[in-house]
């Protein structure tokens, strides 16, 4: 019973790695990916802990397989994320490269906010938290690509 059960935990774990969305942490290498993959950046600026609309955004559309299984296809996926609770801090590295991004690229200090890059960091268009469907904010990114 006790080995049924540990292969069953084992299946689930692969199962959520292998749909897992593949988020980059780092802008220098997810441009690398972009360029020689041929594909846009969305970067995500997040409050993984405090900001309400952002865990609705990962909840609604970037945790459903819908999206994820897009994502793998067609994005690189770049998250910069300002946790406020001090067990989710992140290292004084990544802090200070978020920090960057969100002087580059959120001036308005928006949360969550959505930017649709292209390999070189050029801005191809800019969205946030919308009711919508995956479907439709994956129509949406692709309008400020083509």
């Amino acid at each position: 019973m006790i080995k049924k059960l540990v292969q069953v935990a084992i299946l689930l774990l692969l199962s959520l790695s292998i749909n897992a969305q593949d988020w980059k942490t780092d802008f220098n290498n997810a441009k690398q990916i972009a360029a020689s993959e041929n594909k846009p950046i969305i970067l995500v600026f997040q409050g993984s802990d405090w900001c309400a609309p952002c865990i609705k955004l990962d909840h609604q559309i970037w945790s459903t397989a819908t999206f994820k299984n897009y994502a793998k296809e067609y994005y690189i996926m770049l998250q910069a994320d300002f946790p406020r609770k001090k067990k989710n801090a992140l290292p004084e590295a990544q802090a200070k490269a978020n920090g960057h991004l969100f002087e580059t690229y959120n001036k308005n200090g928006i949360f969550p906010f959505v930017v649709v890059l292209d390999s070189t960091g050029k801005v191809l268009g800019e969205t946030s938290y919308k009711k919508i469907t995956p479907e439709k904010y994956i129509k949406e990114l692709n309008a400020f690509i083509k």
